[in-house]
């Protein structure tokens, strides 16, 4: 595919996520590209070449070209270099096209995501590769205003510890802490997105604690957070409740109804705590009922779909019975 492109354009870069993945032995699922031509000379060269331009965000410099990878013909995505300058309060901003790819690479979110590829050599003015190597999630430049910027890169630390079981850097994550509660400029949709992909995650646990210990749920699923170092003082349960629903979760099948479903079985119990006197332990009862009426409510705030919604709280609803497969996932969290 590369090669394919420098016949059309050259130079030409590999950037971003994709350069991580290859980086780290992963064939990318998305390849992104970019380049010091502008939209208009691209679609001059495209069309010139034979080929259809398809203007996909010609005003952010993103054009696509119809190129054959493997045995397919796909649609590649070129970016023209760029710099961004957000207006105070915007999450939109103001874009302009450049001929340097420092200048391109130092608007990205974290130094993993800011390296290039030309051929076979690597650009990489902020260390992500040392990154790579210790397994660190590291802002470019100030984490503050790139959080500034946009505060859905703190959802995006979260999902990148989820799903490459990385650490985030202790400046970068003492931002997201202060931070947390921008969180609530971004649309419930782009939440939604970043959640679904932190849940699939080989390493779910971690980015759920960050989410937890950034403060990040108290403002997405604050019925959630409650359960941070909850004694469940139960003769059924030894372990604190978040700990017992992160284990829940992560051995559930990679299915995303069943990891929101396992995320949110026990949403209910601190609203429904009794204590029984004779026994000295704490009661749940009807936090499986309660549990599914909040999971309706949790579905609405966050604009699920009605199918998302329906199953997650039938789920939530029998996950006490003994036939329902949360139930044995449940018992072996103990």
């Amino acid at each position: 595919m590369y090669n394919e492109l420098v016949k059309l354009l050259d130079p030409i870069y590999l950037v971003g996520g994709s350069v991580r993945d290859e980086l780290l032995g992963r064939t990318p699922k998305d390849y992104d590209f970019a380049t010091p031509y502008t939209p208009e000379e691209m679609e001059r060269v495209f069309r010139k070449a034979g080929k259809r331009c398809y203007n996909i965000g010609k005003r952010f410099g993103t054009m696509g070209v119809k190129i054959k990878h493997g045995e397919e013909y796909q649609i590649v995505e070129v970016t023209t270099f760029r710099t961004e300058e957000y207006a105070l309060g915007s999450r939109k901003p103001k874009v302009q096209f450049v001929s340097n790819l420092h200048q391109d690479l130092s608007r990205r979110d974290f130094t993993i995501n800011s390296m290039a590829k030309r051929g076979y050599k690597l650009t990489d003015p902020f260390k992500g590769q040392e990154d790579l190597k210790n397994k660190i999630i590291r802002c470019v430049g100030n984490p503050r205003q790139r959080f500034k910027e946009d505060p859905l890169r703190m959802l995006r630390a979260a999902r990148f510890a989820a799903q490459l079981g990385f650490t985030i850097e202790a400046d970068t994550f003492k931002k997201m802490k202060e931070r947390a509660h921008s969180i609530l400029e971004v649309s419930k949709e782009r939440w939604v997105v970043e959640l679904d992909k932190l849940l699939l995650g080989e390493n779910v646990r971690v980015g759920l604690n960050v989410l937890m210990e950034t403060r990040l749920l108290s403002y997405m699923i604050p019925e959630l957070s409650l359960q941070f170092k909850y004694i469940q003082n139960s003769s059924y349960h030894s372990l604190e409740l978040w700990e017992h629903t992160l284990k829940v979760v992560e051995q559930s099948p990679k299915n995303l109804d069943l990891r929101y479903a396992t995320l949110l079985h026990d949403v209910a119990k601190p609203f429904v705590r009794t204590e029984n006197s004779k026994t000295g332990y704490s009661n749940y009862i009807k936090h499986d009922l309660l549990g599914a009426e909040l999971v309706k409510k949790i579905a609405g705030y966050l604009k699920w779909s009605n199918e998302r919604r329906d199953k997650v709280s039938d789920l939530v609803l029998n996950h006490l019975r003994e036939d329902s497969s949360l139930k044995q996932w449940d018992d072996l969290a103990k």
